[in-house]
């Protein structure tokens, strides 16, 4: 595909005019080491452009760039026509330019309408805020774009994915003409992101231009008109979404080709892993029961607020349940404990890798060891070769890409942070691994690689159950699906014969 994309260098020849953003040969190092070689890119009034690469691919420093966050080193940039060069984002925003980043940046204790319009509340007398002409004009945007979400709400009171929704309704209050969407359904199901592209569909009517970052391919092919692609720090192709495949499009991001992980069904007559029995929480999950064999791989699919997450986290024990009962290999596991529940043989991946998951200011090495340096001690010391070990194999076997496993965790790419997660659950030696949304905010290669690794763990003989709100990932990784839908399962339907227009269906 490479031959037949533009490159930058035949860029210059067409109209300025005819583009909202122009992007030329963009280039940052940082230290001496080159961030971004050679950025390009070119959106055009009315179209949302997909900016693909994998995790330090050079995306972030570009966008960064664009949005006056960072200064480049060379090459030009051109909005509509006009040669910029942005110091702060308040002059991109002064041009029509905003953005919306997957780090999400709120202020707890403010009101989601305060929030939205921090710094640019309506005001009486030009002194005093009009604190209820702020919340009807909040209220209005969120109606607008069909975002569940209250005007009035206290952020801190906010879901992971309700305050990604704000994220998103504070970069439209702007009325900007170009928007860039970084990760925008980082956060939020399937049903929310629909709601996102009706919104990003009004904006393409009212000829503003979107560039659209995200590792969910298939949003990518159902909401952008044209791609671009960025690996190892420089511009690799682009062109129009209609004359490119999936299978291509993973190639020219990966630099290879990917083998897609294709799933086996688990053998007749396996013994029973785990079993729930009619576990409910309160108003979020009620009489819930639901099984897993030895080698089985089953999936949880439902949209935001279907007590998908809280169920995990009551199996594994970081809520407790009001009643019902979870028992792993035949035995009862107590309610509430994850330390108990790891040492039954459960692990848990989290939803949020970089809250609760890691410990982003330590080591690899002591973010892998973290759950297991009792069973690496004598007499209350941690013996430090056994834990060298454990760490050096656990590098080899989830391939991650360190030059050291002193290496800080937060220098890592989102892929192999990931593969840290996983390591670190590893090391208790899990017959169960609980895991929630596992492939969020990593590249193409990366999910390719932990399906491959989750399947692998349940051919051994162990059991997984996996929340996803993709449904392609969980039809592709799972043997069974439980549908979950306001705090009930309605249904457990065949992975390997079940379609994703089936799942939507059963799951709205």
């Amino acid at each position: 595909m490479e031959n037949n994309a533009a490159k930058p260098q035949s860029a210059t020849a067409s109209s300025a005019f005819n583009e909202l953003l122009l992007a030329e040969h963009v280039a940052k190092s940082f230290n001496g080491v080159a961030a971004l070689r050679e950025g390009f890119l070119s959106l055009k009034p009315g179209t949302v452009h997909a900016l693909c690469g994998g995790n330090g691919a050079g995306k972030s420093t570009f966008l960064n760039i664009v949005m006056g966050l960072l200064r480049r080193d060379s090459g030009s940039i051109k909005v509509k026509g006009e040669t910029v060069d942005f110091r702060s984002a308040n002059e991109a925003l002064s041009k029509g330019i905003a953005i919306i980043t997957q780090e999400l940046s709120p202020v707890p204790e403010m009101t989601v309408a305060e929030n939205i319009y921090l710094g640019r509340e309506p005001k009486r007398f030009a002194t005093f805020i009009n604190f209820a002409a702020l919340e009807r004009k909040a209220q209005d945007l969120l109606d607008g774009i069909g975002f569940p979400v209250r005007a009035n709400a206290r952020m801190a009171s906010l879901s992971l994915a309700q305050t990604q929704l704000v994220e998103i309704a504070k970069a439209l209050s702007y009325d900007a003409d170009i928007v860039i969407m970084d990760e925008p359904t980082s956060a939020i199901g399937e049903h929310e992101a629909h709601i996102l592209f009706d919104a990003i569909r009004r904006l393409k009517a009212r000829g503003a231009g979107i560039i659209y970052v995200s590792h969910k391919l298939s949003e990518i092919f159902e909401i952008a008109d044209e791609y671009t692609v960025f690996r190892d720090g420089a511009f690799v192709a682009t062109g129009p979404m209609n004359g490119i495949t999936r299978q291509e499009l993973v190639t020219q991001i990966v630099g290879r080709e990917v083998k897609f992980v294709e799933k086996e069904r688990p053998g007749d007559g396996a013994p029973i892993l785990l079993e729930v029995r009619n576990l409910s929480k309160g108003k979020t999950f009620n009489d819930i029961s639901l099984s897993v064999a030895a080698g089985e791989v089953v999936g949880i699919y439902g949209l935001l607020g279907s007590g998908r997450t809280e169920f995990l986290e009551a199996v594994y024990g970081m809520e407790k349940p009001s009643s019902g009962e979870v028992i792993l290999g035949g035995q009862p596991v107590p309610r509430g404990s994850p330390r108990e529940s790891i040492k039954m043989g459960m692990s848990m991946v989290s939803e949020d890798r970089k809250d609760s998951g890691l410990v982003l200011s330590s080591s690899i090495a002591h973010n892998i060891t973290l759950s297991a340096l009792s069973l690496m001690a004598v007499s209350g010391f941690v013996q430090k070769r056994k834990e060298s070990e454990v760490v050096s194999e656990m590098i080899r076997v989830q391939r991650i890409k360190t030059s050291s496993p002193e290496r800080h965790v937060d220098t890592l790419s989102g892929g192999n942070q990931q593969k840290v997660v996983f390591a670190r659950c590893l090391t208790t030696n899990p017959r169960l691994l609980i895991c929630d949304e596992p492939t969020r905010g990593i590249d193409e290669g990366s999910k390719q690689e932990i399906y491959a690794f989750l399947r692998d763990f349940a051919t051994k003989g162990h059991g997984v159950l996996v929340v996803s709100s993709e449904a392609p990932e969980i039809l592709q990784v799972s043997d069974r699906i439980a549908i979950f839908k306001a705090g009930k399962m309605v249904d457990v339907v065949d992975g390997h014969a079940t379609s994703q227009q089936t799942l939507m269906e059963l799951a709205s």
